[in-house]
C-alpha cells in the first residue's frame, strides 16, 4: 500500500490531530506567506508570469494578501535579529 494514497491514517492519535491543527492554524494566520513573496519575485527576475487557475483577486483580497506578506515578512526579521 502507497502512503501517499493513505494520508488519514496516519492521523490517528491526539498528538497527530494536534500537530495537523497547529499546521493548519499556522496556513491560515500568514506566517508562511513570505514565500509568495519570494516566488514572484523570482518569476519577474525570471521574466516569466507566474500562471494561477485562481480568479483575479479584489481589492480586499489583494490587500489582505499583502498585509499577511508583509506581517510574515516583519515576523521573519524579527526572528532573524533575535537569533543573531
Amino acid at each position: 500500500v502507497n502512503a501517499s494514497h493513505c494520508m488519514l491514517d496516519y492521523i490517528n492519535t491526539y498528538f497527530a490531530v494536534f500537530t495537523f491543527y497547529t499546521a493548519m492554524a499556522i496556513e491560515f494566520s500568514g506566517l508562511m506567506h513570505v514565500s509568495y513573496f519570494i516566488q514572484k519575485v523570482v518569476g519577474w527576475l525570471a521574466g516569466k508570469p507566474i500562471k494561477s487557475n485562481e480568479p483575479p483577486k479584489s481589492a480586499v483580497q489583494l490587500a489582505f494578501f499583502w498585509f499577511r506578506v508583509l506581517l510574515s515578512a516583519a515576523v521573519l526579521g524579527f526572528s532573524l535579529a533575535v537569533t543573531l
